[in-house]
């Protein structure tokens, strides 16, 4: 990003700030309807990509830049005129018939060149591989029909005519429901998440994480897991969240005797997981909902099982950790008391009351509101942190300048999802995974999977689960898995591929922390994360897991989630009582996968075999007592 100063600077200021407000006014009192928002939006937003991201994304030279080149500023202008365009003839363009109607000449030209803008504007913040797979399925769906491709790919081509129409001007392309969400609930939660910087309740998340949790064994570690979890859900990115509390949690967990590849794996399996906890989950549930036609709160209870036991499965592990290796706590004097701690605990008052409004059925954007009103609330009692206008309008504009990278990737993502519609290349798609599973359903849950970790290999977790969702969910729901468990299932492929070699973003980006090696990081990352390779799987065939059960099946799937979070934590540390032998180590995996199966004896019997054989083990004389 450019570091931009004078007269520019200002400027920019004022027109990042101006958009913000727009946005909290539409969130008070109602949106423009859909197509105009999400037009308005992207008009917004598209030339800041030209005036504060360089051409050559990713050079070192682009860190001292403080100017804007001229062609920069004609690509800014250039961008904004298709959306100009829309809010003149918006009541033309909404009276025309798609498909019949033919395009004027003004029409085709702006929406060829947003086209060519929003792909290079992707290119500059998101990056290569998104623009590929775009480009891909945008030409693939005009050359569908080329005698190179395999007859199961063929299709019906589109003309550019028609293709143009499909992402310009209906809100099935470029202008989607992805998009919509960036429009609506993303940017109303990035300017909350600046309140809670600026009101310093961020700050006391990390505080909250490391009075109850940083004297114990692996205190560091543990205030990683817990701060991250805390945060990213906010945050809603993985590699953002890492740099967020890595920079602080990662040398803590070096210094009490953690390797620094382990120190680097903890932190980014615990940043990446943010986005699968409650309650916000990042910008791809909101999507999620938008998908499935449901209420968020919807999304937010279904999750919330899977997530706690994803961070119960990393806590255990690092505490076993520490207990296996001798690892201690901080001392008590370098870290707030839980007492100062607890008188604060006041700090929380804006994410209970977003919990609260979100369970009770109201939207996330009347949440977020009410949520930013008590952080303002909250930072008057703080001397330190009290937000006086200058400090609200800051807050308001740095919440904002972190759109552009989940704008241009929804709209991105945008002509993906027209070119399904366009060339029916979801059919195909379902077609090959039938044929390959041979309607095995665990065989295409595999294939999925594998679909979505390659998707999110490089991808913002937005853009990733959106594709894999285009792609994905319909073969899964032709197969019968519930719509809730598919779409959930290739969110969380979507998400863990930051931490799955070989291109693992939260990883590596918590390795150039750690000084350790990139992949031995991911590894270990993989190795914590285990539950969620594996849950997404079993709450395909549990509900339960998802909370959508009977009562006593919901619990059952509690307790048996719980003993397969024992398990897999005993089995791959080789630690419980006392260090595990091989044999023992098997024991503990086999029954703590077992435990979710989906038959409920099972499940039950293999709950019952991980309680029992922790029961049946003795500490040897040469073990550590543990505490």
């Amino acid at each position: 990003m450019r570091k931009l100063d004078g007269i520019v600077a200002k400027g920019l200021y004022v027109y990042v700030l101006a958009m913000g407000l727009f946005h909290i006014y539409t969130a008070v009192f109602g949106t423009f309807e859909a197509y105009l928002q999400r037009a308005i939006h992207l008009t917004w937003v598209l030339p800041m990509c030209f005036v504060l991201y360089p051409f050559a994304a990713g050079r070192k030279r682009q860190a001292i830049e403080t100017s804007v080149p001229w062609f920069d500023w004609i690509f800014a202008a250039l961008s904004a005129l298709p959306g100009i365009y829309i809010m003149l003839n918006y009541d033309e363009i909404m009276m025309r018939m798609q498909g019949v109607d033919d395009l004027t000449t003004a029409q085709l030209v702006l929406g060829t060149l947003l086209i060519i803008l929003l792909l290079e504007a992707t290119r500059r913040i998101v990056g290569l591989p998104l623009v590929i797979v775009a480009v891909f399925f945008t030409v693939y769906t005009y050359y569908c029909d080329a005698p190179f491709l395999p007859q199961l790919l063929r299709g019906v081509p589109t003309e550019f005519q028609r293709l143009v129409e499909g992402m310009y001007l209906t809100d099935e392309g470029i202008f989607s429901s992805s998009l919509g969400v960036s429009a609506t609930f993303v940017m109303i939660f990035l300017i909350f998440g600046g309140f809670l910087e600026k009101s310093g309740v961020g700050e006391y998340f990390m505080e909250f994480a490391q009075a109850f949790t940083g004297t114990a064994p692996g205190g560091p570690a543990k205030i990683a897991v817990l701060s991250s979890a805390l945060f990213g859900s906010i945050s809603g990115s993985a590699v953002a969240n890492v740099y967020g509390t890595g920079s602080f949690t990662i040398p803590l967990m070096k210094r009490i005797g953690y390797k620094p590849f382990f120190a680097g794996a903890v932190e980014a399996v615990a940043s990446t997981g943010g986005q699968i906890m409650p309650p916000v989950m990042g910008a791809g549930a909101f999507v999620m909902a938008a998908l499935l036609g449901v209420p968020f709160n919807t999304i937010m209870i279904a999750a919330v099982l899977p997530a706690l036991l994803y961070y119960g499965t990393v806590l255990l592990m690092v505490h076993l950790t520490a207990l296996r290796d001798g690892l201690k706590g901080l001392p008590a004097d370098e870290l707030p008391s839980i007492r100062s701690v607890m008188k604060k605990l006041y700090m929380m008052s804006p994410i209970v009351l977003l919990v609260y409004m979100l369970l009770a059925g109201y939207t996330p954007m009347y949440g977020a509101i009410a949520g930013i009103s008590l952080a303002w609330a909250v930072s008057l009692l703080n001397p330190g942190k009290r937000m006086g206008p200058k400090e609200i309008l800051q807050a308001i504009h740095d919440g904002s300048e972190n759109i552009p990278l989940i704008c241009t990737a929804c709209a991105s993502a945008g002509l993906v999802i027209g070119s399904v519609a366009l060339s029916g290349i979801g059919f195909k798609f379902v077609g090959a995974v039938l044929a390959l599973s041979g309607g095995i359903p665990f065989l295409a849950l595999i294939l999925i999977a594998i679909v979505s970790l390659i998707l999110g290999m490089g991808l913002p977790t937005t853009s990733a689960y959106i594709l894999g969702a285009a792609l994905g969910v319909p073969a899964l729901a032709k197969i019968g898995i519930m719509p809730l468990a598919a779409h959930l299932f290739v969110f969380y492929y979507a998400i863990i591929s930051n931490i799955t070699p070989p291109v693992a973003l939260a990883a590596y980006a918590a390795a150039s922390i750690a000084g350790s090696p990139p992949n031995r990081t991911g590894f270990a990352a993989c190795r914590l994360g285990i539950l969620a390779f594996i849950v997404p799987f079993a709450f395909c065939y549990d509900p339960g897991l998802l909370l959508k059960s009977t009562f006593m099946g919901n619990i059952i799937s509690i307790v048996s989630g719980v003993a397969a979070m024992a398990g897999l934590g005993f089995a791959i540390t080789g630690f419980t009582k006392r260090r595990l032998s091989l044999p023992e180590r098997l024991g503990f995996a086999a029954f703590g996968l077992l435990a979710l199966h989906g038959s409920l004896p099972i499940a039950l019997g293999s709950t019952s075999a991980v309680i029992g054989l922790f029961l049946l083990l003795r500490p040897r004389a040469d073990t550590p007592e543990v505490r």
